[in-house]
């Protein structure tokens, strides 16, 4: 049964831990959930979990709260970013991506003043879903946390240009650089992971064959690129999986969003990607 988008997009969680604020601007702030703690537990590996929403004002991280819930159920710490977007003032170029950049920047002293050896900062991974996936894999080409294993993609618009021509939701690309490839080059060369390569990190690209949102073409695009530039990229192809599946913690897809998260901390990324049906 297919994932209804509406379910997983206001199901309730229970609330973070803390809200950490990462900058001046009311959007720049992330919710810390974490793992349960014992006498004797081994540092916590992060995991910062990106949301998406085509950068648009409208979605905001709280549709993440039972992914991130979930994933400190299992045993991870689990930061989760908001960022300036599309339709708020400063978001979109450049703003969207340096509130992620910033971010990046600050959360390690952050979060080691505030938990200590409980987190292990040298187990780090970026998770992104949609547009999130874009900008989590656009954040580890800027190497911006030391501790980074690698990128887990879920659905990730990590193609802009293609995203572009195709003119996913009404043109969102063009509305977060300001124009099209061709009336802002520059913009789009800064800010197109498939143009940053190579990231130097081991990326897994989820995504669902039954996306009618985000085309698995842009996962496809960027993991063949990326292995040409010599980077290790998994392509996990998910048979009747669709957008919203793979950040609901009841369905199908999420063992394997599970496993790719443990593949990336334990450094086993494979380099080419096999299809995996349900």
């Amino acid at each position: 049964m297919a994932t209804d988008p509406r379910e997983v997009l206001t199901r309730a969680a229970p609330p973070p831990d803390a809200v950490l604020r990462y900058g001046s601007f009311p959007d720049q702030v992330a919710d810390l959930r974490l793992p349960l703690r014992t006498p004797g537990s081994p540092p916590a590996p992060l995991l910062l979990l990106v949301h998406g929403g085509f950068w648009k004002a409208e979605y905001d991280r709280a549709h993440l709260a039972p992914m991130a819930a979930a994933l400190s159920v299992a045993g991870y710490a689990v930061v989760v970013p908001e960022y300036r977007r599309v339709g708020q003032p400063g978001g979109g170029w450049p703003g969207t991506l340096a509130d992620v950049a910033l971010c990046c920047e600050r959360l390690p002293h952050l979060l080691a003043e505030r938990e200590g050896p409980t987190l292990d900062l040298e187990r780090v991974v970026l998770v992104g879903h949609s547009a999130g996936g874009h900008l989590a894999v656009w954040a580890a080409g800027a190497r911006l946390w030391t501790g980074l294993r690698g990128v887990v993609s879920l659905a990730g618009v990590l193609d802009l240009a293609l995203a572009a021509q195709r003119r996913l939701d009404d043109d969102a690309v063009q509305g977060l650089l300001g124009g099209t490839p061709e009336e802002v080059p520059q913009r789009y060369a800064a800010a197109d992971p498939i143009r940053r390569l190579p990231l130097g990190v081991p990326v897994v690209c989820v995504h669902g064959r039954a996306d009618a949102i985000v085309p698995i073409e842009l996962s496809a695009s960027y993991a063949v690129a990326a292995r040409a530039a010599g980077d290790a990229v998994e392509l996990l192809e998910l048979v009747g999986v669709e957008h919203f599946g793979l950040i609901d913690p009841l369905s199908t897809a999420w063992p394997y969003v599970r496993a790719a998260v443990d593949r990336v901390l334990g450094g086993t990324v494979a380099t080419t990607g096999r299809d995996r049906g349900r």
